[in-house]
């Protein structure tokens, strides 16, 4: 059996965001129960409800493991130090992704995987050497390799994951200094992660960031049980119109959710039991329960995630 506990659900800056007066963030401060906070988008899994294996490393995440009980430190004769946290796995290299990290620096082992790319992020800030890699082994996770993941002892954790590539960009702050728009990224630096228990089951496909449904990642996703899929946007120009940025959501490297070339349209016949959008932006309409785009997500099949949202396959 696979178990998976949404920490966060939504994008960069949570919800709401620190510096955000838009109309969703003002809803969601006056405790709107249509408009729930929500903070930056990472998972827990566990095959056994004793050791689990973070997906991605939010800057929320000390906040996250206090909320969910599951994360808890227990205590054992003579030691006062503990966690349950036996691995994370990272799908990129941007900051809401790994800041997290730092928070797991109290000299606590467990296993770090990664691409290549984002291995080598960790390498050129120095400040991540404050999670000590003699403590904290970094393990690669080649592209379409499964691997079986274990704690930082080498101890099986009972679960299996897969990265692949996704169509992504860089990490904002690899981008050329000028602005210039880097282009799409194809090696690695954005994955998805395929898991299941090692014994065997179905499969989770968690997806938090993805520029473009390819017809090879369309094969990866079709007969999926559960997929987290990449819901930063409702449309393109959304952040331009609401006066938050200047970038469109292609730009940033995600697709948008409405138009003929959205989200909403690639899935709608690709074959998934259960469709959850996570990565959600403090601009994106479907966070509010009672918005058209909240109803329309949800006539098309798909669930909007929220922190604390229990899967279990």
């Amino acid at each position: 059996m696979l178990r998976a506990l949404v920490l966060g659900s939504a994008a960069g800056g949570g919800f709401p965001q620190w510096n955000s007066a838009g109309s969703g963030c003002r809803r969601a401060r006056a405790g709107d129960p249509a408009a729930r906070p929500r903070t930056q988008t990472s998972l827990a899994v566990t095959a056994d409800g004793e050791r689990w294996a973070l997906l991605n490393a939010a800057p929320d995440l000390r906040a996250q493991i206090e909320a969910n009980p599951p994360l808890h430190p227990r205590p054992a004769p003579g030691a006062v130090r503990h966690s349950p946290i036996a691995a994370v796995v990272l799908t990129g290299g941007e900051v809401d992704g790994i800041a997290g990290l730092l928070t797991l620096r109290e000299r606590h082992a467990f296993a770090l995987y990664a691409g290549a790319p984002v291995l080598a992020v960790l390498r050129d800030n120095p400040i991540f050497n404050a999670v000590n890699p003699a403590i904290v082994p970094r393990r690669a996770l080649p592209p379409g390799a499964p691997v079986l993941l274990a704690d930082a002892a080498g101890e099986p954790l009972g679960l299996r994951v897969e990265a692949f590539a996704v169509p992504g960009k860089v990490p904002l702050f690899q981008e050329p200094p000028d602005g210039a728009d880097p282009g799409r990224a194809e090696a690695g630096e954005t994955v998805g992660l395929a898991l299941r228990a090692a014994a065997g089951g179905p499969t989770l496909l968690f997806i938090p960031g993805c520029a473009a449904l390819t017809p090879a990642l369309r094969a990866r996703i079709a007969g999926a049980d559960t997929v987290l899929f990449d819901g930063t946007l409702w449309r393109d120009d959304e952040m331009i119109r609401a006066g938050a940025g200047p970038k469109t959501g292609a730009r940033m490297g995600h697709m948008s959710l409405d138009g003929p070339d959205g989200t909403l349209a690639a899935f709608r016949d690709l074959p998934v039991r259960r469709k959850i959008l996570i990565h959600i932006n403090n601009t994106n309409p479907v966070l509010l329960a009672d918005s058209p785009e909240r109803a329309a997500v949800e006539a098309a099949g798909w669930e909007v995630a929220e922190d604390g949202m229990e899967i279990t396959l």
